[in-house]
């Protein structure tokens, strides 16, 4: 057997287990993160939508644009939802796939199911089979992966939001593994999105999302595809180098990997959360006007592309680990406002993140991905003062409370200007029986 129908049928495997209601009731809070995430996103960026929808003159339709206020066809819809999904880096993922994972997928299964008036219990039976199939490819293969410049967002979103979408609409085996085969000869991502002040790295979801749509209609279609489209000169040589990896099981460790997603509760990249943590925790122990230096201590993978102190923008900010740390010391908390244009031009914050190093510590390196640390030391004249964060806040093993998860939802919201009547009832309507992912767009 090949690697690609090993890989097939157990995700195969996945769909035709009975998935655990509580497994079904973490989906439902990925779907809401996901929502609030991508309509704060388009508000974000509204300033770059508006050139966009001058430009491009994208097609009506009856398709939701999350976050637009505008209804266009199916693939601007879809591509859109993923631009604005990934936009603030705010979307959840894993630090062992090294993946955002919920923004493909359910940037193509919103639409789609609008489409079919699909349930929303259905639609997330197909959401947590995406996310098992992209996080099995993306540990199987990273962190060379990472290493080799590919963002697996990108390259491991696409497999996964088009094999979820295959099995919501009922696809044939033929058609689904065609579908498959299809996406992993598309699959493209590159980290490269993150230099230079670029702000292209939600362009990755975006296309990933439309790629996977793309991959559906072409399996319907009757276009046969390889069938063995990750070995040979296929997948893994292009992702990997090399013609062959070793897979990974599905529910790794005995969890689905939906339960094993982050909730960002900072708006920056993930690396970064450890040190802003820490330097929460310590502001109630030094002033950030007394500080002489910081040293931020992080695992390997942390370093690389988020040390820059040199801050052009939002989006550069956002995967800075000196300024998101600055920012955390400052002002207690790395939301939406601390990375807004105003904040990343304070010179008393950009001063501070110049005082901060970063280094990758070996001990640090060898326990990630298990632990996800970060040791940040403040320096002052009156002496030094150290904290250690293993967990931050919004992994497995330290999630948000319900509370948290909601206030989280209502300030998202509230910052895309999204009524509290609309926003509530969408809240209501991913846990209200048998409603229709048409319905609950209808408040957005």
């Amino acid at each position: 057997m090949n690697k690609s129908i090993e890989f097939f049928d157990a995700v195969d495997s996945i769909w035709n287990t009975k998935i655990p209601e509580k497994v079904i009731r973490r989906a439902k809070r990925s779907l809401l993160d996901y929502i609030a995430v991508t309509c704060a996103g388009a508000k974000f960026q509204e300033e770059k939508l508006e050139k966009y929808f001058e430009f491009a003159s994208p097609e009506k339709g009856d398709f939701k644009a999350i976050g637009t206020n505008k209804d266009l066809a199916l693939k601007d819809a879809v591509f859109l939802n993923g631009l604005n999904g990934h936009a603030l880096d705010f979307d959840d993922g894993t630090n062992s796939g090294i993946i955002h994972l919920g923004s493909p997928i359910f940037s193509l299964l919103i639409p789609l199911a609008q489409k079919y008036e699909i349930s929303v219990d259905d639609m997330l039976k197909a959401a947590v089979v995406g996310y098992e199939a992209s996080y099995t490819m993306a540990v199987s293969i990273q962190p060379r992966h990472k290493a080799r410049g590919y963002h697996a967002t990108g390259t491991c979103g696409v497999i996964g939001a088009t094999l979820a979408a295959s099995y919501m609409l009922g696809f044939t085996e033929e058609e689904r593994f065609n579908a498959f085969s299809t996406a992993c000869l598309s699959a493209s991502g590159m980290l490269k999105a993150l230099d230079e002040g670029s702000e292209l790295k939600p362009y990755n979801v975006a296309k990933s999302a439309l790629l996977s749509l793309t991959a559906l209609q072409l399996a319907k279609s009757g276009f046969n595809a390889p069938s063995d489209p990750l070995g040979g000169r296929g997948y893994f040589n292009m992702m990997l180098g090399e013609k062959d990896a070793e897979l990974k099981p599905m529910l790794l460790d005995g969890t689905y990997a939906i339960m094993k997603s982050y909730t960002k509760p900072y708006a920056s990249c993930r690396y970064t959360h450890p040190s802003v943590e820490a330097a929460i925790h310590l502001r109630s122990q030094v002033s950030y006007k007394d500080v002489e230096e910081i040293t931020v201590k992080t695992y390997d993978l942390a370093v690389s592309g988020h040390e820059h102190t040199e801050v052009k923008g939002s989006y550069s900010a956002k995967m800075s680990i000196p300024y998101a740390t600055a920012v955390g010391l400052i002002y207690g908390k790395a939301g939406l406002q601390e990375f807004s244009k105003e904040t990343v031009k304070n010179e008393e914050v950009l001063n501070l993140a110049r005082k901060i190093t970063v280094f990758a510590d070996e001990n640090l390196s060898t326990i990630f991905p298990d632990v996800q640390a970060g040791i940040v030391t403040i320096k002052t004249k009156n002496g030094e003062y150290t904290h250690r964060v293993d967990f931050p806040k919004g992994e497995p093993e330290n999630p948000l409370t319900d509370i948290e998860f909601k206030e989280r939802y209502n300030d998202l919201m509230e910052y895309a200007d999204v009524p509290c009547e609309n926003y509530e009832c969408v809240f209501d309507k991913v846990y209200e029986k048998s409603s229709t992912v048409k319905e609950l767009m209808k408040n957005l």
